[in-house]
């Protein structure tokens, strides 16, 4: 049980929208923590070298059967800027389509629901995605239009008892957060968990999902992520992230690496760590880190490369 106790704050927490209620009663969650979680820092350069070995080789390290199943890779398409780096790059979502079919999944499909422009087929075609599916033979859900079911919520941050999510995410074998490596001027950070807000419909909740911004952004994140209990992994593309005002309008950050790993709120801790950018000061990361996963440095055990060898000064949000 979650105890009654006031919200993590942090040096952040003053920018995140609707701010954090600190006299909530925390209802019981269906996740337990693990005593340990492993993430792991793959070297990526750049763009131009093949990603499928690399994506191939983090999955195998985590031993996921995937064979004979669903997955549903969640990538982070906002909006479009050509000179920008705002979505996860189509071609780290094509390695990892190209792997998990190498692994035997039955099915792979790619879904988001863009929140901030509705003309999701202006940005699939403008980012490169459209093209990197079509070349695979790999369909695409928009969430914001998807079929829905009424799920009740299991933990009570934002007090709306539940929330209506999308089938296709609910349906998933396994679903593959892949954020891009950013900073964000009202979250701190947005990672795996934060990208979840992707899979709120816009057909129900608005652009951008606006009912989620007036229940706060911090306590959304944490009562979605709460609420989605089937097995997971990430991918975060930390290839080039973005830096400064995130999640859109920030600047390019090369760091090279692809952050592979089953525990959300571990890989989230981690990649904060790569962009030197202390976990425990973002307080919707420190709040999940009570009772969603791993974010301390002792209860995660790094594999792949250190996190010393990549680690990058972003400028804040």
């Amino acid at each position: 049980m979650l105890t009654r106790r006031a919200f993590v704050t942090a040096a952040l927490a003053g920018a995140m929208t609707g701010g954090c209620r600190q006299d909530r009663r925390w209802t019981r969650s269906a996740w337990r923590r693990p005593p340990s979680s492993r993430v792991a820092i793959l070297p990526a350069i750049d763009y131009t070298r093949p990603l499928a070995d690399v994506v191939l080789s983090g999955l195998r390290l985590f031993r996921l059967d995937v064979r004979d199943r669903r997955v549903v890779l969640k990538p982070n398409l906002v909006e479009f800027d050509p000179a920008g780096v705002i979505n996860t790059h189509p071609t780290v979502v094509a390695a990892a389509i190209d792997a998990f079919r190498a692994l035997g999944a039955r099915e792979v499909l790619v879904a988001e629901g863009p929140g901030h422009r509705r003309d999701t087929e202006y940005l699939l075609t403008a980012s490169g995605l459209h093209a990197a599916l079509e070349a695979r033979g790999v369909p695409y859900v928009d969430l914001n239009q998807d079929d829905v079911t009424r799920t009740r919520l299991l933990s009570s941050y934002t007090g709306l008892g539940h929330l209506y999510l999308p089938e296709t995410i609910l349906d998933a074998d396994l679903l593959v957060s892949m954020p891009k490596l950013k900073t964000h001027h009202w979250a701190g950070v947005t990672l795996s968990l934060k990208n979840m807000f992707g899979v709120v419909p816009g057909g129900v909740y608005g652009w951008p999902k606006n009912v989620l911004h007036w229940a706060g952004i911090a306590e959304s994140i944490l009562d979605i992520n709460a609420a989605l209990a089937m097995p997971r992994f990430a991918i975060v593309d930390g290839v080039v992230g973005m830096e400064g005002d995130g999640p859109i309008r920030g600047g390019p950050r090369a760091v090279g690496v692809l952050v592979m790993g089953e525990d959300w709120v571990a890989v989230d801790a981690t990649a904060a760590r790569l962009m030197t950018i202390d976990p425990e000061g973002i307080g919707y990361l420190a709040e999940a880190a009570r009772f969603l996963g791993n974010a301390s440095e002792a209860a995660v055990v790094q594999v792949g490369e250190p996190i010393e060898k990549f680690a990058r000064r972003f400028r804040p949000a």
